[in-house]
């Protein structure tokens, strides 16, 4: 037994299967939602920012648990090394991400936070098949280059300072956290299960933080619009896009479906579009022709994932 093994509770290494539609389906629309989710969250800006977080998780999680009982999901309690993983999706995933988001793009344009977060697939590739324990695909890994370098088109470069690409990188940090630090858990607890621990942990976090930072009657501050844009973000950017990314990567392992990630820039630029928006220039419609290409490269059947340890 490996090291790495002893560590690592038990995991579903994901099988390639000649049927792949649903999980696919499952990850680009979570990735759609979470791009569309753009201009919402920017209608958030002048609000008490852990308040509608704290708001937002706690909603989402009574949906999930509904979910999962209507559809007779059995939640299982966290054990052992499970605290350490699930604490540290919430932590780095959910808090420190919203924290990093807001912190730079006070000194950075939002396509430089964007570029970081397109580098995610990079990861992805890489260290996902080392927590399924399995070895990176080599097609898998160009393709996430090419999915990278075309959403990275989508978004354009933007201006920063040093401060700003500091934040980038850990928003890049926390994006990959939320999805890696969830595949050693995916096998118990499911997507369901990895995510209503996720939101109530979050709703600890993000309440404790409320109450220090903005005050205990900060919920009195909030306008009609924030409640419905927190909503908004609750059951579309929460609780059903979690359900889907996780179920997407369970079903397709990390590396492969963070490919899926490149179509949230293109979503949040058609959100922008549909939102009146001015129409995107050639060197975008070249990102979305990367991205398609990336996709398609690193998403085709493969007759073995991986040689399994």
């Amino acid at each position: 037994m490996t090291p790495v093994e002893t560590i690592l509770p038990p995991v579903s290494t994901p099988v390639t299967r000649p049927r792949i539609g649903w999980p696919l389906a499952a990850g680009a629309a979570g990735m759609a939602f979470v791009g569309g989710s753009v201009a919402v969250s920017g209608t958030l800006a002048d609000a008490p920012m852990f308040t509608v977080q704290a708001l937002r998780y706690a909603l989402a999680c009574v949906l999930l648990v509904g979910f999962a009982r209507v559809t007779g999901t059995r939640l299982r309690a966290p054990r052992g090394a499970e605290w350490l993983w699930l604490l540290g999706v919430t932590a780095a995933g959910l808090v420190a991400f919203n924290i990093a988001l807001v912190r730079g793009a006070e000194h950075a344009e939002p396509a430089v936070l964007g570029v970081a977060v397109a580098c995610v697939p990079i990861l992805f590739a890489v260290l996902g098949p080392m927590l399924e324990r399995r070895r990176p695909s080599r097609i898998v890994v160009l393709a996430a280059l090419v999915v990278t370098a075309g959403a990275g088109l989508v978004q354009g470069i933007g201006r920063s300072d040093a401060a700003g690409l500091g934040w980038a990188a850990v928003v890049l940090a926390c994006e990959a956290a939320f999805t890696l630090l969830a595949v050693p858990v995916l096998g118990r607890h499911g997507p369901v299960g990895v995510s209503v621990h996720a939101t109530w942990l979050a709703v600890l976090m993000f309440g404790v933080l409320a109450v220090a930072v903005e005050g205990p009657t900060a919920t009195a501050r909030l306008s009609g619009t924030d409640l419905l844009a927190g909503g908004f973000l609750a059951v579309l950017v929460t609780a059903v896009a979690f359900v889907l990314w996780y179920t997407s990567v369970r079903r397709l392992g990390a590396g492969r479906a963070g490919l899926l990630t490149g179509i949230a820039p293109i979503a949040a630029g058609v959100t922008g579009v549909l939102l009146g928006g001015p129409l995107p220039g050639p060197l975008v419609w070249a990102g979305v022709a990367l991205v398609a290409v990336g996709l398609t490269l690193g998403l085709r059947p493969e007759r073995d994932s991986g040689h399994h340890r």
